[in-house]
This record gives C-alpha cells, sequence and structure tokens, in this order.
C-alpha cells in the first residue's frame, strides 16, 4: 500500500526537520506523532481490507473503529500529558497537526477506494 508508505515519510521528514530546527521540542513533537501515525496505519490497512473482502461490512467497521479510536486517543493523551514530563503545548500542537493531516489523508484514501469501484 503505497499510501501508507508515503504518509509515514512525510511524518518522519516533518519530524526530522522540526527536530534540526527545535531539537528542545523534538519530544513533544514525537510523542505528537506516534500515536496518530500508528493508528492511520492500522486504520488504513483494516479499511482496504475489509473493503476488498465484503464492501457491505465497511461501515459498520468505521463505526467501531471510530469508537476504538476515541477511547485509545483519549487514554495515550491522558497517559502522555500525566504520566511525562513532556510540554503540554508543543506535544497538543503536534498531536492535532498530525491528527488533522492523517485523517485528511485516510479520507483521501476511501476518496480513491470508491472511485476504483465505481469507475
Amino acid at each position: 500500500m503505497k499510501s501508507v508508505g508515503y504518509m509515514t515519510l512525510a511524518c518522519a521528514l516533518s519530524l526530522v526537520i522540526v527536530g534540526v530546527s527545535l531539537p528542545e521540542v523534538a519530544l513533544e513533537m514525537t510523542l505528537g506523532m506516534i500515536a496518530p501515525l500508528a493508528v492511520a496505519i492500522v486504520t488504513m490497512v483494516s479499511i482496504e481490507q475489509v473493503y476488498r473482502q465484503t464492501p457491505r461490512r465497511l461501515t459498520a467497521f468505521m463505526i467501531r473503529a471510530f469508537g476504538v479510536k476515541m477511547v485509545f486517543f483519549a487514554t495515550y493523551v491522558a497517559a502522555v500529558l500525566t504520566l511525562t514530563s513532556t510540554n503540554p503545548i508543543p506535544f497538543m500542537l503536534s498531536f492535532s497537526t498530525y491528527f488533522i493531516f492523517l485523517h485528511g489523508t485516510e479520507a483521501l484514501l476511501l476518496r480513491s477506494l470508491f472511485a476504483k469501484a465505481t469507475a
């Protein structure tokens, strides 16, 4: 799946750029990227797999995945903010940015899957 590779490369490159230019927030940036990237990879691979096997199950799968992701992200953010000594502002900025970027990437994957099916 090329999109997962491109998405991972884009995240890694952005992390390197920010890490070199702002080394004092490299940890916060890394922690802000890890969970959204991991969840996006698992979600994109799972969506494609479910869609190829039985497209009718995709909506139900996505609803369940949404619930699981809500609980996971809430737990992750709470854990990072309470169990680590990281600066919360760069962490939340990083987390929010990667979260939005990666969900947009998921939306593009869905659009391309549906476009292939109707073509």
